[in-house]
């Protein structure tokens, strides 16, 4: 088939792959401009952008879509078969929608309609859910509420955390649009029961609540790993939790409690904190910090 590809983070690599390697032609790649990165903030081009570099596939960066009438135009002209949309970043409008013959398919990292919208990965493992998948639909106007053709699941390990999960499923997403692209097999209406929204995330995400059950904080400690990442203050300075875990504990939440570890009590349980890291220093394990660092009896909360 004749496609466009849109995405632009590492998730969508592995599909732009599949796609130029099971023979399909990859007219255009659209993906985010390049934005300003590290630490002398260059421009730096995204990794679907790199890929496509890398594979001689001409890439279109526009900022906007939505009401520009020229990009719609230069869409349209493409003359597609399909364009396979994975995490772009851009909504699309209806004429680039309907400009494919068979239409813009999406590849979407939840079991939808639960976890529709910008986190669904990381949602799945903040909430707890016990699986998680990937699911190929017809993209419409509405958020992610397009009809479905194809849905896979997988199970979610106890201590599953975003990194696996995003591996898993964007490797899992690259098989899936090959076959729907192969059989095209009929699109069925998303249920209206069990809709459920995953909003972009901001760093404030990542705060750890000391009064929130442990088990609850664990999850946020996975799910936010790598970005925006699990931290507290204390002291003015911002600590990176990196690895923790759930540990029996009773006491106010905030308080440290005794013991080599440094293991912090919270609204039920207390969460044992396995690797953190300091503002502008390299990451190290509790025991270490420990050594150089003393957080008195509890963290910066009531306690």
């Amino acid at each position: 088939m004749r496609l466009a590809f849109m995405g632009s983070p590492d998730f969508s690599v592995p599909a732009l792959r599949a796609l130029v390697e099971a023979g399909h032609e990859v007219a255009a790649v659209y993906c985010q401009p390049p934005r300003p990165a590290g630490r002398g903030q260059r421009e730096t081009p995204c990794p679907v952008h790199r890929a496509a570099l890398e594979m001689g596939i001409e890439v279109r960066t526009p900022a906007r879509v939505r009401r520009d009438a020229a990009e719609h135009e230069a869409f349209r002209a493409l003359n597609l078969d399909a364009a396979v949309v994975a995490a772009y970043g851009l909504i699309l409008p209806l004429p680039m929608l309907e400009s494919p013959r068979h239409g813009c398919l999406n590849i979407h990292a939840s079991l939808l309609p639960r976890w529709r919208g910008a986190a669904p990965i990381q949602a799945a493992i903040l909430h707890g859910d016990a699986e998680s998948g990937v699911t190929i639909m017809r993209m419409e106007e509405g958020l992610d509420t397009g009809p479905m053709l194809l849905r896979e699941a997988v199970a979610l390990p106890p201590r599953a955390a975003t990194p696996w999960l995003h591996d898993t499923l964007s490797e899992m997403g690259a098989r899936l649009i090959l076959r729907a692209l192969e059989t095209l097999p009929e699109a069925v209406q998303q249920p209206e029961e069990g809709v459920t929204y995953a909003a972009k995330l901001t760093k404030a995400d990542g705060a750890l609540d000391w009064r929130e059950p442990a088990e609850s904080l664990d999850r946020r400690v996975r799910a936010m790993n790598p970005w925006p990442g699990a931290f507290f203050l204390h002291g003015g300075e911002v600590f990176r939790v990196l690895e923790a875990e759930p540990a029996p504990g009773d006491a106010a939440p905030g308080t440290i409690l005794p013991g080599a570890a440094l293991t912090v009590a919270c609204g039920t349980g207390a969460l044992r904190l396995l690797r953190l890291q300091r503002a502008g220093r390299s990451a190290m394990s509790a025991e270490a910090l420990l050594r150089g660092f003393d957080f008195g009896p509890c963290l910066d909360t009531p306690c």
